[in-house]
């Protein structure tokens, strides 16, 4: 089935074809009209290029992009692609510079993309050199257009996308205020590669379901229980979400009664260093699991004391890298940048809890192989209207990620008989 044949099988998004994981030409699409398109995308964080020169690289979708601080501190996105032959410009993952020089044929251009010089630009000895009619103002990087909101930095390359804050939404404003309103101090990266469609790491981050019963570490020792108290929150559009969950608020007996089947709950388990799931709640709200992800690029999250964003950077048609950035708070004390470290081994590629994300993202795309023609059920938490949710225990936000996803792609959507 090819990208003009792709019907979308049920007009409540309940079904997800599996073919929207197994098209190599869809990915080619999706950069087109998602990453691309009118859309915001995360970049990185102001934290990272505190000082004028000073630059990162990173990705917008599967284009590498480099974001740079001008000598006058105004932030700047370019493709990291020479405007001369193509090559790729900057080959660190960040640094500090005055210029970027190609080292193809040393084209160079300043720290806001503008080509600012050419070697043998009129020849030598009155041979060769570029034509007359040459500007180098005609010839600079690829810009996108930069937005930070809260110290943290999107980008965007179409000129009609909505403003940020829009984008963004209230829900998930008032939790990336929340993260951000102390100067941030960056504490590390780590980032993987999984083997899988990068869209099904999307489904994963909108899906409180799982959550419950795929993290034993979690759910045995405290971190998160589908017994607690607690829901997933979505913006206007129904394309991002919050979900928290509200440590301890359920008791021994609900969680028992809930896990009947299951002995994770049943005390059998220590932990030799239990301050490995320490929590402390620095934020007054009492959730030790809170993650926000802002469709499609990026997942703040805080479990326990660990703040980190995760990026999904997509490769190919079966396969992304997530990149994470750790962070803490340049006023943390000893104890707290200690609690965070030990939080740290909880996510991550070997985290305690989040490997199993990548790795059923990897048993997914190994599953539906050869499954074109046939669809996932989305029906945990009912076919109603998709809207915040007030349970974990609900597939509801993957069929707004969907929604979203059909609407950008243009894809139409076939009313099934149900």
């Amino acid at each position: 089935m090819g990208m003009d044949d792709l019907r979308w099988p049920r007009a409540d998004y309940s079904r997800v074809p599996y073919s929207v994981f197994l098209d190599p030409a869809l990915h080619a699409v999706e950069q087109e009209r998602i990453f691309r398109g009118p859309i915001w995308l995360y970049l990185g964080l102001e934290a990272e290029i505190p000082n004028p020169g000073d630059y990162i690289t990173t990705f917008a979708g599967d284009t590498s992009v480099v974001v740079a601080r001008a000598d006058d501190r105004s932030i700047h996105a370019f493709v990291n692609r020479c405007a001369h032959r193509g090559t790729l410009l900057v080959r660190n993952q960040h640094g500090n510079t005055k210029d970027f020089t190609c080292v193809y044929h040393h084209w160079c251009y300043d720290q806001k993309g503008d080509l600012i010089g050419v070697p043998f630009l009129r020849g030598l000895k009155g041979k060769g050199g570029m034509p007359k009619s040459f500007k180098m103002s005609d010839h600079g990087l690829q810009k996108l257009r930069v937005d930070t909101y809260a110290s943290v930095i999107f980008a965007t390359f179409h000129p009609e996308a909505e403003d940020l804050t829009t984008f963004i939404d209230a829900p998930m404003c008032e939790y990336i205020d929340r993260m951000f309103a102390k100067p941030v101090e960056i504490l590390g990266y780590t980032r993987q590669r999984i083997p899988g469609n990068w869209k099904l790491y999307v489904e994963n981050t909108h899906d409180g379901y799982h959550a419950g019963l795929l993290h034993q570490m979690s759910t045995t020792f405290g971190l998160f229980r589908a017994t607690e108290d607690g829901g997933i929150t979505l913006d206007k559009d129904n394309r991002h979400e919050v979900t928290s969950s509200v440590h301890s608020s359920d008791d021994v007996k609900a969680s028992k009664d809930a896990y009947k089947d299951i002995g994770w709950l049943e005390g059998g388990l220590k932990l030799k260093d239990p301050s490995v799931f320490e929590y402390v709640d620095e934020y007054g709200i009492n959730k030790a699991a809170n993650l926000c992800t802002l469709f499609p690029n990026v997942i703040f999250q805080q479990l326990s004391n660990s703040l980190a964003t995760r990026q999904i950077r997509p490769r190919k048609w079966n396969e992304f890298e997530l990149y994470w950035t750790y962070f803490g708070y340049k006023d943390d004390s000893p104890a707290l940048r200690n609690t965070r470290m030990k939080n740290a081994n909880i996510v991550g590629a070997a985290g305690y809890s989040s490997m199993e994300d990548g790795e059923v993202g990897r048993l997914c795309q190994l599953g539906i192989q050869g499954g074109g023609a046939e669809q996932s059920v989305v029906e945990m938490g009912g076919l109603g209207p998709i809207g915040t949710q007030y349970t974990t225990v609900t597939e509801v936000p993957i069929r707004g990620m969907w929604h979203n996803y059909c609407q950008m792609m243009r894809i139409p959507v076939v009313n099934a008989a149900e």
